[in-house]
């Protein structure tokens, strides 16, 4: 291989990187005889004004720092070579191998070794977020991070590179939205140009989760923009807890700095801590009336809305109940469409519907119990009364109540709250099928169980979580939060049997 010199001293030796308008390359310093890494930016036709500026930045950022999981900034300086003319950064070169590339060789991370990269990493980040200002490096990803050779009981030693997408608070505040980072990786108040410390802890928890899944986060299924891993990974409900609080969509429902995140994972706190200070989300159509010593939770339904699929179901069955030609039915419901009266008329004509299949023909029962249970959904109000001594819940159907229930304070033993999952199953002919629970709180009292889910209230998961911390204060009875897996898992088995 020809050498070349940049800087009349840095003699290449390969290219280890290339992409558009850049290029990393690993070159021996003639001068202390070291390999070091050098960067380069090369102003050419997909140059912009933006890529120098990150370029300088991590310049002077590296240039600042000093920790020994980090590389440290050696020289900076203009190139006019074959390549074109541009920017060069030297920094130290760090001789391991990124996590990627360790897992593609494949090796694998127990959960210990989970535990050890997690917390020098925090470490790390603890360093930076504590720079004034601090530094926040919004593209940790497996790719960015280096891993030695393991030592003993150690995971081996962990290193933080690539700071090209590395920001200040201090430079983020007045400057124009820039989206850089990792798709996957990323918050999801990174893609609207805003990062805070807690911004790396995302993206560091999503990594972790691609270490122990060998699954890419943007490849798992999502709810509400939470990445649902649960039941991809075989892990201790304290890590499987940290790594979900790490993750979390909302700013203010997930840890808020790497020394939080430390304290956490050395010494999980109690599961009902982390619904301490959830306050109820913004948007909810959720309303609430204290009154003193009452507070009333209303839940309205969300606005009617229509199952095609439902609607189908509900034509059929009444042509063949009652003979009316099909063309004269769909013309009807064409007309509905039109008028602006849609929601009303099919409510109106899915009841006269029930009240002919509850006088016709038995058989149709199944039919009939669906097209209640989904009026009850589509215009029917929950109401949950806390006052001094006792809990209603109740259920209300055009201002009338269809079913209420009252619990007294002090008999009650438990709340718990059922935390969602997925689960994948196989039949003996091969076919995959995914067993689910949503979000559930349970109150037990007098041996008896009342349940809230978030499928039949169409809540969102940090409403369940609010709804809980809510009746968890006024009860004065701790939060149990329980595995949805083991629901599941039950629930298959008995379904199995």
């Amino acid at each position: 291989m020809v050498t070349k010199l940049l800087n009349k001293r840095y003699a290449i030796q390969k290219q280890i990187n290339k992409k558009a308008g850049r290029r990393t390359l690993l070159a021996r310093d003639l001068k202390t005889k070291d390999l070091v890494v050098i960067k380069l930016l090369i102003f050419g036709e997909n140059f912009k004004a933006h890529d120098w500026k990150l370029f300088e930045r991590e310049a002077k950022t590296l240039k600042l720092l000093s920790h020994p999981a980090i590389p440290r900034y050696l020289d900076y300086f203009d190139i006019d070579a074959s390549m074109g003319k541009g920017l060069a950064l030297v920094q130290s070169y760090i001789p391991a191998k990124s996590l990627d590339q360790w897992l593609k060789n494949g090796r694998t991370f127990s959960e210990e070794d989970i535990k050890q990269l997690a917390q020098v990493l925090l470490e790390i980040l603890h360093y930076l977020h504590e720079q004034q200002p601090p530094v926040i490096h919004r593209d940790i990803k497996p790719s960015n991070i280096l891993l030695a050779n393991r030592s003993g009981n150690s995971v081996g030693q962990v290193y933080l590179v690539d700071f090209g997408s590395v920001q200040t608070l201090a430079a983020q505040k007045g400057s124009t939205i820039t989206v850089v980072g990792t798709y996957g990786y990323m918050p999801p108040e990174q893609f609207g140009g805003r990062t805070v410390p807690a911004s790396d802890l995302y993206s560091l928890g999503a990594t972790l989760i691609y270490l122990v899944t060998g699954k890419h986060p943007a490849d798992f299924p999502q709810e509400n923009l939470r990445i649902q891993f649960e039941s991809f990974v075989n892990l201790s409900s304290e890590l499987l807890d940290w790594l979900k609080w790490m993750t979390q969509p909302s700013l203010n429902r997930r840890l808020a700095s790497a020394g939080e995140a430390l304290k956490a994972l050395a010494h999980p706190p109690q599961k009902a801590d982390i619904f301490a200070g959830v306050e109820k989300p913004f948007g909810s159509r959720i309303k609430l009336k204290n009154n003193g010593d009452k507070l009333e939770i209303l839940i309205p339904p969300k606005r009617l809305k229509i199952d095609l699929g439902f609607v189908l179901t509900i034509i059929i069955s009444f042509v063949l109940q009652i003979g009316v030609p099909a063309v004269g039915v769909f013309m009807l419901i064409s007309w509905m469409a039109n008028s602006g009266y849609f929601d009303l008329l099919l409510l109106i004509f899915v009841l006269v519907f029930a009240s002919v299949l509850i006088i016709s023909v038995g058989k149709n029962w199944i039919i009939v119990q669906a097209g209640f249970s989904s009026i009850i959904r589509l215009i029917g109000l929950t109401r949950i009364n806390l006052e001094k001594q006792k809990m209603y819940l109740s259920y209300e159907l055009i201002g009338r109540k269809i079913n209420q229930n009252a619990i007294l304070k002090k008999t009650i033993s438990k709340l718990s709250y059922i935390q969602p999952c997925s689960l994948i199953k196989e039949s003996l002919k091969g076919e995959k099928y995914t067993w689910s629970i949503p979000p559930t709180i349970i109150i037990l009292a007098e041996q008896q169980n009342h349940a809230l889910s978030a499928a039949f209230l169409e809540l969102v998961e940090p409403e369940m979580e609010w709804l809980a911390h809510e009746i968890s204060e006024w009860s004065g009875v701790p939060i149990t939060v329980e595995d949805g897996r083991q629901e599941v898992e039950q629930m298959m088995k008995t379904l199995d049997s």
